[in-house]
């Protein structure tokens, strides 16, 4: 018999792969120091790249640990904030929000929003926070509370209402990253959801500037506090031309909210966004296009998106 020698490279593979053990997979229950417990009714969330979120718009890069566990929003009487009370439009449609909290049951598609819109200014003037049980809403009076409930899954988290949107035809709500998470529509995108809104305490009085505002908690160590976000940059007159007028509001930091909204829902787009004053509205426009059939071509394919059709203005 003739006696081979085995290369050095292939005869140390063999003898890594003979003394290393496989690792046994966890079970349900198992559970140790570097492998906490997690809720087996939450799937996790999907680390996928290129577009495997809306828009890019996924997770921050570090997220924190046991994110299923985040606890409800706790619904209380607070102040309405006025501005974001005011009628708007969007679109062509015009909005008007409740001024009082109001019972409220609807059926629609569920969005949610993460990092592109984490730490920027929410309609009630709070930074957003991608972590925390909060949501959108075109119509529901801020801030408010609601309880949202995945009709495939049955699962329901209470989030607190700050924001508005969305501006996309079916959706009724945008959630955070977090409340998004634990209804398992972070793989999806969006879902079939039943939104109702909850009213604290009964026989309480729903005007809410009676009421003086309640402390707020503290972030936790894992969450700093969000920087405060730069004042919306607003125009008094923009250039001849032709525009797509997206939206219109009294207040700058509604329409500069819908201009970060759009920022992500049509970030195909070429041309700036401006915010124009003009007398007690703030008009978000886009453009100039060098001729009504360039902006016609655009709006068309904004409505193909959104379901929308934007206003075509001259000037």
């Amino acid at each position: 018999m003739i006696r081979r020698h085995l290369p050095p490279a292939l005869l140390l593979l063999l003898l890594s792969a003979c003394g290393s053990t496989p690792e046994a997979p966890v079970h349900n229950g198992g559970t140790s120091a570097s492998n906490p417990p997690v809720r087996a009714t939450t799937p996790p969330p999907t680390q996928r790249r290129g577009g495997g979120y809306y828009k890019d718009d996924g997770p921050a890069d570090e997220i924190p640990e046991n994110l299923e566990l985040t606890p409800d929003a706790v619904p209380r009487w607070e102040p309405l904030h006025k501005p974001a009370l005011r009628p708007y439009e969007v679109f062509g449609t015009r909005y008007v929000p409740n001024t009082s909290v109001q019972p409220y049951k609807a059926r629609g598609i569920a969005s949610w929003y993460g990092k592109k819109f984490h730490g920027q200014k929410t309609s009630i003037g709070e930074p957003y926070d991608m972590f925390a049980m909060t949501a959108a809403h075109p119509t529901l009076a801020l801030p408010s509370y609601v309880r949202v409930t995945h009709l495939q899954s049955g699962r329901s988290v209470v989030v607190r209402v700050i924001d508005r949107g969305p501006f996309h035809a079916g959706r009724i709500i945008d959630l955070s990253y977090t409340a998004a998470y634990k209804l398992g529509l972070i793989q999806g995108g969006s879902g079939q959801v039943e939104v109702e809104a909850i009213l604290p305490g009964e026989g309480t009085s729903t005007v809410y500037a009676e009421v003086a505002p309640p402390s707020r908690p503290a972030l936790p160590p894992s969450r700093p506090a969000l920087p405060p976000s730069p004042p919306p940059s607003v125009e008094t007159a923009l250039p001849a031309g032709t525009y797509l007028q997206l939206g219109a509001f009294a207040n700058a930091d509604n329409a500069d909210n819908l201009k970060r909204h759009m920022e992500r829902e049509l970030d195909w787009i070429g041309e700036p966004m401006h915010i124009l004053r003009a007398g007690n509205l703030h008009r978000l426009q886009l453009g100039p296009y060098t001729s009504r059939p360039a902006a016609e071509q655009v709006a068309e394919r904004i409505r193909g998106a959104l379901g929308f059709k934007p206003t075509i203005v001259v000037r």
